[in-house]
């Protein structure tokens, strides 16, 4: 491990603690904003991932860790822990969350090729800002609200979560090009239309389940504009 990973790890360690502080402190009477501040703002560290020096790292010593820490926290856990649910959010929503975070760094830039880290940023666009945008604007805005699978939704929710899926998605592309690594020349109409299914596969799932779903079909979609078309 270089210093400069060091220095990487130790940023990003206080960068989420501080986060959860925020979320579990200062934003605890609004449960809805907090749970939703910690989705976005720990998602944040998509800008983190090229700045380490192998995906090994991150998924060795951040997100794997956290996976089986939020592991303990959900009811599935062979120890009881009291206050296993936080005032930020569902254990088992974050869980998924840390998981597929794993799940995704271990398949694109580690098996794969190490420069489809960028797959896993875009794969988690979605997840950090879409979804999360969409809870807040449709739990403000949501007027008309629809029905799939038992879950209930809100058109304004959607329609915020593929406005700001498709715009994060084009700035994190840029940055990524930026950054050093090769994408395919950037086109429009395949992150609209990516975003579009990404949002339709959060409006038909539930529970925390799209956590899982959304950055596993989003990973598949760009894994396909990477090396087929």
């Amino acid at each position: 491990m270089l210093w400069t990973d060091m220095i990487a790890l130790i940023i990003v360690y206080l960068y989420v603690i501080v986060v959860f502080i925020l979320a579990e402190k200062v934003l605890k009477s609004k449960p809805e904003v907090s749970r939703k501040f910690l989705h976005i703002m720990v998602g944040n560290m998509i800008f983190a991932m090229p700045f380490f020096s192998d995906p090994w790292i991150m998924l060795i010593f951040i997100t794997l860790p956290v996976t089986v820490a939020l592991f303990f926290l959900t009811e599935y856990s062979p120890i009881t822990i009291k206050n296993s649910v936080t005032e930020s959010g569902h254990a088992l929503g974050l869980f998924f969350y840390a998981l597929i975070w794993s799940i995704l760094l271990l398949i694109y830039p580690i098996l794969i090729d190490p420069n489809l880290l960028w797959i896993v940023a875009m794969a988690i666009v979605p997840l950090v800002y879409g979804d999360g945008f969409a809870a807040l604007v449709g739990g403000k805005w949501g007027n008309i609200k629809y029905h799939v699978f038992g879950g209930e939704k809100t058109l304004m929710g959607s329609l915020a979560m593929l406005a700001v899926t498709a715009v994060l998605s084009v700035f994190v592309w840029v940055f990524y090009s930026a950054m050093g690594y090769t994408l395919p020349e950037l086109n429009f109409w395949y992150i609209l239309i990516i975003s579009a299914l990404a949002t339709i596969c959060e409006a038909i799932s539930y529970g925390g389940i799209d956590n899982l779903t959304v950055p596993s079909v989003t990973s598949i979609l760009y894994f396909l504009v990477a090396t087929v078309l």
